[in-house]
């Protein structure tokens, strides 16, 4: 593992205080549940948010605040970050456990949780000045489309149901199922007036996407 990390000093030009920490941060939980990167992809999430929001206040001083939490939302929410993992080759250094060979591209929430531990590792480990810069630039081609506010399917059936109804989405979950590492679940929703309508996805949030997008389908809402 120390090759790997040594090679990840060379992909990104740095020089790592303490490999321990950086092998951390690419450890997932199936390699070793002691031992692994949850708590730094805990403060990862933190340092992200809080750099992304403050660049977010510099680029749209005159938005309100419903405005700018949209756009922080699909900044830092786990499809983007898996995106920049799978982008800087994070896939190719994390561990996982013995019963899945290799990462792909839809195990977001492997990547996602490896980006944000990383991230975590590197503020520990390089100081806040050098983390800010490192995130804005993995963030600069999401920034530069932030303006184009595009609503997720859980997002635009809350705000049809409140103006509709006055009352949230019901989601309810039945079934999950698969290995700890990469589980399928199954969730439904409903509004007042409608049947319900179930989605799957491999983590409760893209079931419940899934669901959502469904329902909006059948409403013929765009």
């Amino acid at each position: 593992m120390k090759t790997k990390i040594q090679d990840l000093e060379k992909k990104f030009k740095l020089k790592f205080n303490d490999y321990v920490l950086i092998q951390q941060s690419l450890t997932h939980k199936s390699a070793n549940k002691i031992y692994n990167n949850e708590k730094l992809e805990f403060l990862g999430d933190r340092v992200i948010g809080l750099i992304l929001s403050k660049k977010l206040y510099d680029l749209y001083p005159n938005e309100n605040e419903g405005s700018m939490d949209k756009k922080f939302a699909k900044l830092v929410n786990r499809k983007t970050c898996a995106k920049i993992s799978w982008l800087i080759g994070l896939q190719r250094y994390i561990q996982i456990g013995s019963s899945k060979k290799n990462i792909k591209k839809t195990d977001e929430k492997i990547l996602s949780d490896a980006c944000e531990a990383f991230i975590g590792a590197l503020y520990i480990d390089q100081g806040y000045t050098f983390i800010e810069k490192f995130v804005l630039k993995l963030w600069n081609s999401e920034l530069m489309i932030s303006n184009i506010t595009v609503l997720d399917p859980k997002t635009q059936l809350q705000e049809h149901s409140l103006k509709l109804n006055k009352e949230l989405p019901v989601y309810k979950f039945l079934s999950s199922k698969g290995p700890n590492h990469n589980p399928t679940f199954k969730i439904s929703v409903k509004i007042k007036g409608t049947k319900e309508y179930y989605g799957i996805g491999k983590s409760k949030q893209e079931a419940e996407q899934s669901s959502a997008k469904r329902l909006l389908i059948d409403l013929n809402i765009k």
